[in-house]
């Protein structure tokens, strides 16, 4: 029985999948940013959970402390994500898109590198589509979004940085027994988007049915690498598409920007709380 950590679970990909794999008999620990749905599902599948906001860094040094606890971490599913409308500065002075889908899981994966590496662990990023859609013009030199805003673009950069920080992940630790991929889960009709541009909502919102796929389906996208085997049923360092290797736009074939993103984001976040 392996131990599960799924961010963002509170509903969804991350609900739908928690799901699975409690019925499938591991352990799955619940990490939402609504304390009200996030204890509703822990009930539900009577599974230990945690509350966090990745908008404030606080929690998130919290939340890894909180997960320290536990025995063993065998899967830490970085799903927790976000598209803003306006642009938004949190109370840590970053943008808050970039915030919420890089620099978060970026610090909370950092902290309990330890712990991952003594479990030898899986690493999942939920990526998007949105990065080559939105990202292909990514700039290293402006992270947080302060030229040129459009929230859109920030998303897909954001995505983009869940690619770029998975193949640096694998980089760095592939030998010390860390297997990083990430996947896009589909688009999921759901809340996601609701608070940001018409072109956003309509994504996520659009009558059109067969641009949906099920949060369950969706899920099951996140429980097959969950479950399966790394170097047999996936690739580390790989993101994913419908079970696939994902075509991405954004060209990084030396990894420069992949390394560069990755002490970027160390520079910015020393002195953090």
């Amino acid at each position: 029985m392996d131990t599960i950590v799924i961010t963002g679970a509170s509903d969804g990909i991350g609900a739908a999948s928690a799901r699975q794999l409690k019925a499938k008999g591991h352990q799955v620990v619940i990490v939402g940013r609504s304390r009200m749905k996030t204890e509703a599902l822990a009930r539900e599948l009577a599974a230990p959970y945690h509350v966090a906001d990745y908008a404030s860094l606080a929690d998130v040094h919290r939340l890894a402390s909180e997960l320290e606890r536990y025995e063993r971490i065998d899967v830490l599913a970085n799903n927790a994500e976000g598209i803003m409308g306006k642009r938004q500065v949190t109370e840590d002075g970053f943008e808050r898109t970039f915030q919420v889908n890089h620099l978060a899981p970026f610090l909370l994966t950092k902290l309990l590198l330890k712990r991952l590496i003594e479990g030898r662990s899986k690493v999942i990023q939920t990526t998007s589509t949105a990065a080559n859609a939105y990202g292909g013009k990514f700039d290293i030199t402006d992270l947080n979004n302060e030229r040129s805003y459009h929230a859109q673009t920030a998303y897909g950069n954001g995505k983009l940085a869940n690619i770029l920080f998975t193949r640096e992940l694998h980089r760095r630790h592939q030998a010390d027994g860390i297997a990083a991929v990430a996947f896009h889960p589909g688009v999921v009709r759901s809340n996601f988007g609701s608070d940001s541009t018409r072109v956003m909502r309509f994504a996520y919102h659009s009558p059109v049915k067969y641009l949906m796929i099920s949060p369950e389906a969706s899920g099951r996208r996140l429980t097959a690498l969950a479950e399966g085997k790394p170097g047999v049923d996936w690739q580390p360092g790989e993101a994913y598409d419908k079970g696939k290797p994902m075509s991405v736009r954004f060209r990084d074939d030396d990894g420069r920007i992949a390394r560069q993103l990755w002490e970027r984001s160390e520079e910015l976040l020393a002195g953090t709380a």
